[in-house]
């Protein structure tokens, strides 16, 4: 009996100390920016007052005065992206501002809960869209498609008097349709989705096409390059979005760098073996672990009662 009071007063002691430990080194921050401003926190409007809550907790919003929060509704799903305005609005986001230079950076906080729209997706409409400089997180405490949170960013922007281009806004939410259509409804997976899309913007920052005839000859060569069978309805589709992104003249030069690393992140996913053998590790580390952990308990107790 002593060695069993013994194993689990260690065990206890044990959690006790990685839970201070996770405390402490999430505790307290950096306090309030007084060159960027604090960060601006768009909840969907549809969240009962316990989700909001869970996503504030989601968000890491520890303290309310340290953020400017704001709300999103159908109406502004509608006037925004051209949405429903009856829409039940749910995935939130959360917009820290950054120093210039350092560009987008996306997080999905709760990845099993934005089942349409991924990290990659978001970060390439965004650059269309003509935001830079922020970090942005995406939370739901349901399963939701993501769209209002692509909603609360513009909203964010708007309330904060940073005017972004209504074009290139409106154009930015036909990509981040165009891209969870393809994923849904072509056979491709989103990381070769945003690894297409990203791939197009590339080869028409350094094209520079003048005509749709050339926009339609860089899709068919990408599509050719990373070896993906569409129909003729969805290169189509493509095609009609990247005529109109050139003809945004977005300078796609200068986010050269981003547009880069959203490729590498989706290769990544889609060819490292080594992180999928990472993850297989890493599970059956956990399950040796309680199997230790459960013949250790057996024993002690058959020792107790031989």
């Amino acid at each position: 009996m002593k060695r069993l009071l013994s194993f689990v007063a260690a065990m206890l002691l044990l959690s006790v100390s990685l839970t201070q430990a996770v405390s402490a080194s999430t505790s307290g921050g950096e306090g309030i920016n007084e060159k960027l401003g604090v960060p601006i926190v768009v909840y969907g409007e549809t969240l009962t007052d316990a989700q909001e809550e869970e996503v504030r907790n989601q968000l890491d919003v520890e303290n309310q005065d340290t953020v400017d929060e704001y709300s999103v509704n159908g109406q502004d799903i509608a006037n925004y992206i051209g949405g429903n305005p009856n829409s039940r609005m749910y995935s939130s986001v959360k917009i820290t501002p950054e120093e210039e230079g350092t560009g987008v950076t996306v997080n999905l906080i709760t990845p099993d809960n934005i089942t349409q729209v991924t990290k990659e997706m978001y970060k390439n409409a965004l650059l269309t869209a003509g935001v830079s400089d922020a970090t942005v997180d995406v939370a739901s405490p349901v399963k939701v498609s993501g769209h209002s949170a692509l909603t609360g960013i513009y909203k964010a922007y708007d309330e904060k008097g940073v005017k972004l281009d209504s074009d290139r806004m409106k154009v930015a939410s036909e990509e981040l349709d165009v891209a969870t259509k393809l994923a849904e409804e072509s056979g491709m997976s989103k990381e070769e989705v945003s690894q297409l899309i990203s791939q197009i913007k590339k080869e028409i920052a350094e094209q520079n096409p003048a005509t749709r005839e050339e926009v339609e000859r860089i899709v068919q060569n990408q599509l050719d390059s990373l070896n993906i069978n569409l129909s003729p309805e969805d290169v189509e589709l493509l095609t009609n979005l990247f005529d109109q992104i050139r003809s945004l003249n977005i300078n796609f030069d200068e986010l050269q760098k981003q547009l880069e690393d959203i490729t590498a992140s989706a290769k990544e996913l889609l060819n490292d073996e080594g992180f999928w053998n990472s993850v297989q590790n890493f599970f059956e580390k956990i399950l040796n672990a309680i199997s230790d952990l459960i013949s250790s308990l057996i024993n002690g107790i058959r020792n107790i009662f031989a």
